[in-house]
């Protein structure tokens, strides 16, 4: 049996019966090295050039700005939207959509996303007389625009298994970004109209002038930090240094939401967050020295080639097969497990890196909604204790939404790389 296949073989095995994916992976590697005869001395070593990776430098400063910034901002973002979405009906919908898209700029996380702006989004809009799944399936599906707005720590990742310019991935997630999130929008406008959901007395414009003016050290850091990346003033390492600095002195000295026993705290959970992601990281370079080394990405590649030599069908199977995994996985464990295996054949069909990479994150941040993982939908569905089946009925015209950006994203590559120039 090839060695690469054994290693994806025990990984779905010992995740079935729920052993952490990277312990899984560990486990999956060694087997796989001891039958294919490679010597484990490569295992630490290859673990240890998984982690020795410029790109990878920005993610534990990332998690630490956004977890930095999500503490004592939500009300500011959700005050924010508020004012400038208020008067319309569904007005709650629209201003669920507008402040997770602000969080996620910020944080990256969809599940941050949820918890935090779902958790004080769905009793408000229960209260209000929406219905109680469609509020949980808005909740959890604005979600998705916290990784889909940079910056996005699975891109992140992809670039350190692609060496593509984590700079490129950014800008060119833009565009879906706005098409996915403004697709949001206008749906949750229609269904409040449809609906006469109540909507709220027009604020003057001082009133707004205000509470811009007090969140205003919230909403610049997205605003520096993309500036800095887009602009090529820094690059995103430095811009994640920046955004680090800043959290601290705004939330520490700004909005002082949180005091030093807190930021302990903060520094902790945060610390944790990066282990368990750079763990991961590096345990996927010893399971892809082992998947190409057994030459398993050539294999699959020659597999398809014999279905079809069609560049069309090609990416409709490894969407199906992504979507697939995105029921069943989390997405940075996707993207390590699936990526080095897939690469052979996307740069045999002369598919762009950067596009590839969009349609990736795409397909994983689906996953987030899609049962019976769904990480995003599991969790709005506790905090507005509803069921899964029920709350999923209601995410399917923002999974539509989200479906035609991967088609376009797929199928157009002008959509995700004029941006790039490409």
């Amino acid at each position: 049996m090839n060695a690469g296949f054994i290693v994806f073989l025990v990984l779905v095995i010992l995740a079935f019966f729920g052993l952490p994916i990277y312990m899984a992976i560990c486990a999956g590697t060694m087997i796989a090295m001891m039958a294919g005869g490679f010597p484990l001395e490569a295992l630490p070593q290859k673990v240890f050039l998984g982690l020795n990776s410029v790109s990878l430098l920005s993610i534990p400063l990332f998690i630490l700005a956004g977890n930095l910034m999500a503490k004592g901002i939500t009300q500011k973002l959700i005050d924010v939207a508020n004012a400038l979405l208020g008067t319309v009906r569904g007005a709650l919908g629209a201003i669920t959509i507008v402040a997770s898209a602000f969080f996620g700029a910020i944080t990256g996380s969809a599940v941050a996303c949820v918890a935090a702006i779902g958790g004080m989004m769905i009793p408000a809009m229960e209260k209000e007389g929406y219905d109680k799944d469609y509020a949980v399936a808005l909740s959890s599906c604005a979600s998705l625009l916290g990784p889909l707005v940079p910056p996005a720590i699975p891109l992140i990742i992809y670039a350190s298994l692609t060496d593509v310019s984590v700079q490129k991935l950014f800008i060119a997630t833009i565009s879906s970004a706005l098409f996915c999130g403004g697709g949001f929008l206008i749906y949750a406008l229609w269904y409040g109209k449809k609906h006469n959901l109540p909507k709220y007395e027009r604020k003057s414009a001082k009133v707004v002038g205000h509470t811009i003016k007090e969140s205003i050290w919230a909403l610049l850091l997205p605003v520096i930090v993309l500036g800095l990346i887009f602009s090529g003033i820094t690059t995103v390492n430095e811009a994640a240094a920046i955004s680090c600095v800043y959290a601290i002195v705004v939330t520490l000295f700004v909005y002082k939401s949180m005091n030093f026993k807190s930021f302990l705290n903060v520094m902790y959970k945060s610390a944790i967050a990066v282990s368990t992601c750079m763990i991961l990281v590096g345990m996927s370079k010893a399971s892809s020295f082992v998947v190409i080394s057994a030459q398993l990405p050539q294999e699959f590649m020659h597999i398809m080639s014999s279905i079809t030599n069609s560049k069309v069908i090609v990416l409709i199977v490894i969407n199906i097969i992504f979507l697939i995994l995105g029921c069943l996985m989390d997405g940075t464990s996707i993207i390590v497990m699936m990526v080095p295996l897939m690469l052979a054949l996307v740069q045999s069909y002369n598919i762009n890196l950067i596009q590839f990479g969009i349609m990736v994150a795409v397909n994983t941040y689906l996953g987030c909604i899609t049962p019976p993982v769904g990480v995003s939908l599991l969790l709005g569905t506790k905090l507005g204790n509803t069921s899964m089946g029920s709350s999923f009925k209601a995410c399917l015209p923002f999974l539509a939404i989200g479906l035609l950006t991967l088609i376009l994203v797929t199928y157009w590559p002008t959509f995700t790389l004029f941006a790039v120039g490409q």
